[in-house]
């Protein structure tokens, strides 16, 4: 039962610091939100990683930070631009969006090793789920009439404006997690998992530091607590999710239950992006994310 708490556990973190990030990064007038964002998780992530080397003896060398180093740099650069895309599309919209990674990963896979005969027909109908609900996500957000979104934005205290790159940078974010992915799947085969996750908290939290020298130091903006507090809570949550969501999957028998569950924080998402930062999206929305969430839970399911 344990692998069942620990992926709820995963789904919950996950979506809170979905949530926690975009409060800490969507204010426009913050062109440096992103690299402080990325400055709180990799504070975050030394620090445990500094628990995981000192207190679980976890081996670390600069080998293994080296080889592992393309991850890390993907998933880095796809996590600093989806903190960026916050500012200007609404969680509800982005975060489905950048779910679709998996998708991705599905569509290399089967582009490397051809179609098994062990793939059952619906982890393609998955596959095609993901793409038609974000494509038709993307139709719907770019034709959506103005004053149609200006009426369901009068809730929320923000707007956001019909944009070719708010619908880019989610997309961009998906697919460097994609890459990311898959070349974690390569690299893992030849190194430990806990080491590699430990080079990559160690690899954000230089990439935090540059980005504080550059954005405290050369741009002398101010650190503020009341600014700071939902970045370093997304943070935390970010890397407590990370840690229960290799302790749910490490339950190999488990995996095909675990994996659907925590994919789908997507929608635990939206539910707070609709509850606390009042973003109201049309029935066309709505439809468009479920359709694509069905297929993200469908990767899980068939752990592709």
């Amino acid at each position: 039962m344990s692998w069942f708490i620990f992926s709820v556990i995963a789904l919950l973190c996950w979506s809170g610091s979905d949530l926690f990030s975009k409060i800490g990064c969507q204010d426009k007038a913050d062109k440096y939100s992103h690299l402080k964002m990325v400055t709180a998780v990799g504070v975050v992530m030394g620090l445990h990683a500094a628990w995981e080397i000192f207190f679980n003896h976890v081996e670390i060398s600069w080998n293994v930070i080296v080889t592992y180093l393309p991850v890390s740099a993907l998933y880095i650069l796809s996590m600093a631009i989806g903190y960026l895309g916050l500012r200007y599309i609404e969680l509800s919209i982005s975060s489905p969006i950048c779910n679709s990674s998996g998708a991705i990963v599905a569509v290399l896979t089967l582009a490397t090793k051809g179609i098994g005969d062990d793939l059952p027909p619906a982890a393609l109908i998955a596959v095609a789920l993901v793409a038609i609900g974000v494509i038709s996500l993307g139709f719907v957000e770019a034709n959506e009439d103005d004053d149609m979104r200006r009426a369901r934005q009068d809730a929320s205290n923000r707007r956001y404006a019909k944009s070719w790159l708010a619908l880019a940078i989610p997309v961009v974010y998906c697919l460097l997690d994609a890459l990311g992915t898959f070349a974690d799947s390569k690299v893992l085969e030849k190194l430990d998992e806990n080491s590699c996750n430990v080079a990559y908290e160690l690899t954000f939290l230089f990439i935090g530091v540059l980005c504080a020298i550059y954005v405290f130091g050369v741009k002398r903006q101010r650190l503020t607590p009341k600014a700071a507090a939902p970045r370093f809570t997304g943070a935390i949550f970010e890397t407590i999710g990370q840690f229960f969501y290799i302790y749910a999957l490490a339950d190999s028998d488990h995996v095909a239950f675990s994996a659907p569950i925590i994919s789908a924080y997507c929608v635990a998402s939206v539910v707070w992006s609709r509850i606390f930062l009042k973003e109201k999206l049309s029935l066309k929305h709505y439809l468009c994310i479920g359709v694509t969430v069905l297929g993200i839970i469908g990767l899980g399911i068939f752990d592709i």
